[in-house]
């Protein structure tokens, strides 16, 4: 029997069940309750033992699970010919494609900070590459992040140098319809980085203002940087595109932390969001049944 029939075809019983796939009847369980009020988006090797065998069953899996959406921070750096792949099943599918990083990160060195021009070059040579990466996945968003601070300038003059360089990317992005979206990070896990505060975001986006520069929120980032997320939330909504997820401390999936994400969820839900939130963690538990518990973790925090 082909995996996907585990979701669609009754076994003779629980106990075959559990011979068979001991992943299988929770799986059938997920499927049955249909899909998400949010549209959660897994990544690659989050279901890797369950659907064991590559990218293309790990997308099946995810469908299966009731996932509507995908997100790869490396996708630009997959051949073409496993990019036209994982479109094909995707569109096959009709999940939404989320995030991949368009650019290099610098994170020791002050690369659109310090307004040089040969780094503005070759962040904006990235951006046109992943303008064509883009349109062969069917992705809408990709992932900016501006770098290290420059110690040897003041904030508003790398401030000013990031805008720049931000507004020559949108005018790459805008005639294709693509957004780039600045995601802060947190001062724990990347110190010293440009970009660390919703606010902050929120400013430059302003600044930039074009439909190609909003916000990617980090739930993860900015309860660790500034907490205070759906007062956040509310406060930056206007240029916010895309959030990730995942809890704190750990960064594993919602409920292993201490943000209580049914609320937050149900936050952004009514507020109208239909956009994607990526998985972007690990899980807390390594096998099935680990996976099980991610899965379990997004019933338990969209079940408002």
């Amino acid at each position: 029997m082909k995996r996907r029939n585990f979701f669609k075809t009754g076994l003779l019983g629980a106990s075959a069940a559990l011979v068979a796939n001991p992943y299988s009847a929770f799986a059938n369980t997920a499927s049955q309750n249909g899909t998400f009020k949010l549209n959660y988006a897994p990544h690659f090797g989050m279901f890797r033992s369950s659907a064991s065998g590559g990218v293309l069953n790990e997308l099946d899996f995810m469908h299966e699970a009731g996932f509507r959406s995908m997100e790869d921070n490396g996708m630009k750096g997959r051949s073409v010919d496993e990019q036209k792949q994982i479109a094909s099943k995707m569109e096959k599918h009709g999940m939404t494609m989320g995030v991949f990083v368009a650019h290099t990160i610098f994170w020791t060195e002050p690369n659109l900070t310090s307004g040089k021009q040969d780094w503005r070059d070759q962040f904006l040579k990235e951006i046109k590459e992943s303008v064509e990466v883009a349109k062969r996945v069917n992705a809408k968003w990709m992932t900016v992040v501006p770098g290290h601070v420059d110690l040897r300038k003041d904030m508003g003059y790398q401030t000013a140098n990031v805008i720049e360089s931000l507004k020559q990317a949108a005018a790459i992005l805008e005639p294709h319809g693509l957004t780039m979206v600045l995601e802060p990070l947190n001062f724990r896990d990347h110190p010293g980085l440009f970009l660390t505060k919703s606010a902050q975001a929120f400013e430059i986006c302003k600044a930039v203002d074009s439909p190609s520069c909003k916000i990617l929120f980090d739930i993860y980032h900015q309860q660790i940087q500034e907490g205070n997320l759906i007062p956040n939330i509310d406060l930056s909504w206007d240029e916010i595109a895309y959030f990730q997820v995942g809890d704190n401390p750990g960064r594993k999936e919602p409920t292993t932390g201490e943000i209580n994400y049914k609320n937050v969820f149900k936050h952004i839900h009514s507020k109208g969001f239909k956009g994607v939130v990526g998985m972007e963690h690990g899980n807390s538990m390594s096998g099935r049944k680990g996976e099980e518990a991610v899965i379990e973790a997004y019933r338990q925090s969209d079940s408002f």
